[in-house]
């Protein structure tokens, strides 16, 4: 495991330890409003769909964006043709913020999934309190026992979940605990290289009747016409789009590719 992903997991918990130690934080504007099916938006519209994120930094890439309007980038994705938003929420690492999450909801008519660093059930109940529709579980930082928990947890709050993987171990962990939407990251955690093989050697090996999202390393139009016939469903983008000029044009780009 890189020593980055080392210290992220050493703050999550101590993060958790704080939430533990008093009452959860709540929305500043609470979001009222039913679920956004995540799953249904990826499945129904065929072809290749795009998962837009909202990301302003990361450990490997340093500031991706100057920090703005997470409402308007949302907004531009949804007009770009995008069928969900991924809002990264850690803060330390990635300079995301929760407390956005339920304005972005209110912007969009978009599922939106919470990218976070989720290692246990009480982050879950905090993103069922923002207005989660789904959020993301890493097979490669959780033992079986949590993934089969944090995922049954995440049922009982409606919450749809993207379980990650990278290899045919991490599949095996994520199949075992009955995960139903199965995301390849193409991002080696040990290393933190990136190589879209990933996605075309894990791809074949998932049950048909499994959402298939590729991650990281998708930069282009070109990336998209590569990963088609295979078993995939959707990419999830955030580089791409956060450093480019115009994301919403660049999600057009993308969103066209997968058609």
């Amino acid at each position: 495991m890189h020593d980055k992903l080392v210290q992220i997991l050493a703050e999550k918990e101590r993060e958790v330890a704080q939430l533990k130690m008093a009452d959860l934080p709540a929305p500043v504007n609470p979001f009222s409003g039913s679920p956004r099916n995540f799953r249904t938006a990826l499945v129904s519209n065929g072809g290749i769909d795009l998962i837009a994120e909202i990301k302003f930094g990361s450990p490997s890439a340093g500031i991706i964006r100057e920090n703005s309007d997470p409402n308007a980038i949302g907004q531009a994705y949804e007009k770009s043709g995008a069928a969900a938003i991924s809002l990264i929420t850690d803060r330390t690492f990635f300079g995301g913020n929760l407390q956005s999450l339920p304005g972005l909801k209110r912007a969009v008519s978009l599922p939106i999934l919470r990218k976070d660093f989720i290692i246990d059930e009480i982050q879950i109940v905090e993103s069922a309190k923002f207005g989660a529709d789904a959020l993301l579980l890493i097979a490669r930082i959780l033992s079986a026992e949590q993934l089969k928990h944090l995922l049954d947890t995440a049922r009982e709050y409606d919450i749809e979940v993207l379980t990650e993987i990278h290899d045919g171990r991490d599949l095996e962990k994520a199949l075992k605990c009955d995960a139903q939407a199965i995301g390849i990251n193409n991002r080696d955690l040990d290393t933190f290289e990136i190589s879209l093989n990933t996605t075309f050697e894990l791809a074949s090996l998932i049950p048909a009747d499994r959402l298939v999202v590729s991650e990281s390393g998708i930069h282009s139009g070109q990336d998209i016409y590569a990963l088609k016939g295979l078993n995939i469903q959707a990419v999830l983008v955030g580089s791409a789009l956060m450093g480019a000029d115009d994301p919403g044009q660049k999600a057009t780009e993308l969103v066209k590719a997968g058609v």
